[in-house]
């Protein structure tokens, strides 16, 4: 018997608003001003998809000694600024949430304070008002399967009819060790890697409904 899908759990950053590369580019900046040499495409490929907390360490391991310690706090204030000059939802996920009919939520590393700020310079917050999960919320962060299975019960589904929306691996492991179906956002490549570990890929966020639509009909296993 078929497992229809009852749920949809979007990732925040690269997903739902279009933060990634603003943040890592403020981030590569600061830490190339500690001394740590630092590039928009090495920031994302170190530290995408991670809780600050994991970036911290990964930042203390490459500097070798303990980061400065007002750190977070800078970056956070420069990248507010960031977002708020720059900020804008991924193309074409206002047209796909209105065209999606199932259960919606959030489940993202970020803190719930710069969740709820990305959505609502987007203007996205009333739609997933009161549907926001943090990585602050569980004990263990993405890859972990932790973060999705708190959501799916918040939201009152189960595991197996559960879809996740991500563009990191570490959420797309996250979610297939939770027992989710993933569909892995690639708009700039890497695809194999995604399907390595399980996921849908797809490259325009226009092509959401339908996918959805196709594993309710049984052209994807949930």
């Amino acid at each position: 018997m078929r497992n229809l899908p009852d749920l949809v759990i979007f990732d925040c950053d690269g997903v739902l608003v279009d933060s990634e590369p603003i943040s890592n580019r403020v981030l590569a900046d600061l830490l190339t001003e500690i001394g740590l040499p630092t590039t928009l495409e090495q920031s994302l490929k170190l530290f995408l998809g991670k809780s600050w907390k994991d970036n911290f360490l990964i930042i203390q391991k490459l500097l070798g000694r303990s980061p400065p310690q007002k750190l977070y706090e800078i970056y956070t204030e420069r990248m507010y600024q960031a977002f708020e000059a720059e900020l804008k939802p991924i193309s074409g996920i206002e047209s796909s949430l209105d065209q999606i009919s199932l259960k919606t939520c959030v489940a993202s590393s970020g803190p719930h304070m710069k969740i709820r700020k990305t959505l609502e310079i987007t203007g996205l917050l009333p739609r997933f008002e009161n549907h926001i999960f943090s990585a602050d919320d569980v004990e263990k962060g993405k890859p972990a399967p932790d973060l999705f299975l708190y959501a799916c019960e918040k939201m009152e589904s189960k595991s197996y009819s559960s879809v996740v929306v991500e563009d990191a691996l570490p959420g797309v492991r996250s979610a297939v060790s939770a027992g989710m179906t993933v569909l892995a956002y690639t708009p700039y490549g890497d695809v194999n890697n995604f399907k390595k570990h399980g996921a849908i890929t797809f490259e325009d966020m226009i092509e959401l409904p339908n996918i959805l639509n196709g594993i309710a009909e049984g052209k994807f296993e949930l």
